[in-house]
C-alpha cells in the first residue's frame, strides 16, 4: 500500500478498491481500566483476548519470544516487503515516546535523492515528493517529524509554487529549484515505492 493510498479517506479507498487491514501491536486500555502500567507480556495477552473473535481485517501483529524464529522472519520476509523487525522487552510498561525498551532492526540503506515537491503547508510539510536515484518519483513515508518539517520548510518553503493536484501524489506544491536530499529506502525486492526522508543535503 503506497503512502498516497494511505492519505486517502476510507471512502476513497473503498471506491478505488484499496484494501486496508489494521494490525495491532499493543493494548493501552480495556473497558474501565488503563493497562499502560502493565508489562508488555500482560498487555499482549489482553490484546489477544480482545481480538479473539475479530475478522482478518483486524489482527494482532506477528510476534515470537524465540530468537531463531525472529531471525528467520527477518531473513525470509524481506522479499515480501517487510522492512524489518522490532525487538521489545516483555517487562516494559507502555510509555509514550520512550524507546529504551524497544529497538527497530531494519533492512535499509541511505541514498541520494532530489526533493521535488511538498505535501502540506509549505512552511511545515507533512511529506515530500522526491526523485530517487533510479529516476522514480515517490512520496516519503512516514510523516515528517516536527524537526524535519521545520528544516524542510525553512529551506524549501520559499521555493514552493501553488498547490496543484497531481494524479499520482495528490495535492502537492512543486519547488523550484529542487533540493538534494538524503533518503532511506527499504532494501527489499518487491516494495520500494516509498522512501524515508533523512535530511536535506548541502548544495555546496
Amino acid at each position: 500500500l503506497s503512502f498516497t493510498d494511505l492519505l486517502r479517506s476510507p471512502a476513497d479507498r473503498a471506491r478505488a478498491g484499496v484494501p486496508v487491514s489494521y494490525i495491532a501491536f499493543d493494548l493501552l486500555a480495556v473497558p474501565g481500566r488503563d493497562v499502560r502500567a502493565l508489562p508488555l507480556r500482560d498487555r499482549w495477552a489482553l490484546l489477544g483476548t480482545a481480538l479473539r473473535d475479530t475478522g482478518p481485517q483486524l489482527q494482532r501483529v506477528l510476534a515470537t519470544v524465540d530468537e531463531e524464529t525472529a531471525r528467520g522472519w527477518f531473513r525470509d520476509l524481506r522479499d515480501a516487503g517487510v522492512e524489518g523487525i522490532v525487538a521489545k522487552s516483555l517487562d516494559s510498561p507502555y510509555r509514550a515516546g520512550s524507546t529504551w525498551a524497544w529497538r527497530k532492526i531494519r533492512h535499509a540503506e541511505t541514498s541520494d535523492g532530489v526533493l521535488l515537491g511538498l505535501v502540506g503547508p509549505p512552511d511545515r510539510p507533512r511529506a515530500l515528493v522526491v526523485r530517487l536515484a533510479d529516476g522514480r518519483t515517490v512520496s516519503t513515508s512516514p510523516r515528517l517529524t516536527p524537526a524535519q518539517s521545520r528544516e524542510v520548510g525553512a529551506l524549501a518553503g520559499d521555493r514552493a509554487g501553488p498547490l496543484v493536484q497531481d494524479p499520482e501524489h495528490g495535492p502537492v506544491r512543486w519547488i523550484d529549484p529542487p533540493l538534494p536530499v538524503e533518503l532511506r529506502q527499504l532494501a527489499v525486492r518487491q516494495r520500494q515505492e516509498n522512501a524515508t526522508f533523512v535530511r536535506v543535503r548541502s548544495e555546496g
